[in-house]
């Protein structure tokens, strides 16, 4: 059963190992550094907690920028026994983010491909349990739909920038299209940058 969570508090994890200590004084030391469509702190809590409650081990980013989000994410499956697939397609955030990755100490549970995602999404094999895309906001639909046949049953699909209030090219259409699907669960986290959080529940 999955766990939904509509809220999440921009605080730390408890701190209980030395990876623990290491994300988080990384994390703190760039706190103000996270511009370059990074998420907010709120977000990836969101995100940190959706997995580890979950038990989610193989997830998908669409969208590395310079690794905020993907560092949280990471943080989560090193709780799990995980691993994440990230994609970038501008080269120097792509750099950016991989030595951001090595300082914060979750490069282990990276797998960071530098590509554009229209082509590397479709071609990505295997099952997932949790996805978030935060790449070109008029290709939202497609990859959730390239995505949702290969996300597992009670997996989680994460999309940011969200807002029901004020919503970005190809935004309306994505969400139209989520709120249709009788497979999956959609709610809406607005305490950081908009999220929208789709669970799927049946395989049709």
């Amino acid at each position: 059963m999955f766990l939904m969570i509509s809220a999440s508090f921009a605080q730390y994890p408890e701190m209980k190992t030395d990876l623990d200590r290491k994300v988080r004084a990384f994390l703190e030391e760039n706190a103000n550094s996270w511009g370059d469509m990074n998420v907010p702190l709120s977000d990836g809590k969101l995100m940190y907690d959706i997995i580890v409650e979950n038990g989610y081990k193989s997830a998908v980013e669409v969208g590395t920028s310079t690794g905020h989000s993907a560092i949280w994410i990471a943080w989560a499956l090193s709780k799990t026994g995980g691993k994440l697939i990230t994609i970038e397609i501008d080269k120097a955030r792509y750099l950016q983010a991989k030595a951001n990755f090595k300082k914060a100490g979750v490069s282990k549970f990276i797998d960071a491909r530098l590509g554009d995602a229209h082509k590397l999404v479709p071609d990505l094999s295997g099952k997932y349990d949790f996805v978030f895309s935060d790449a070109d906001k008029d290709w939202y639909t497609q990859y959730f739909k390239d995505l949702a046949p290969k996300l597992n049953i009670g997996g989680a699909f994460v999309s940011h920038n969200i807002s029901q209030g004020r919503r970005q090219r190809g935004i309306t259409e994505f969400v139209n299209y989520i709120e249709s699907l009788s497979n999956f669960k959609t709610s809406y986290n607005n305490d950081g940058g908009g999220v929208s959080i789709s669970y799927k529940i049946s395989k049709n």
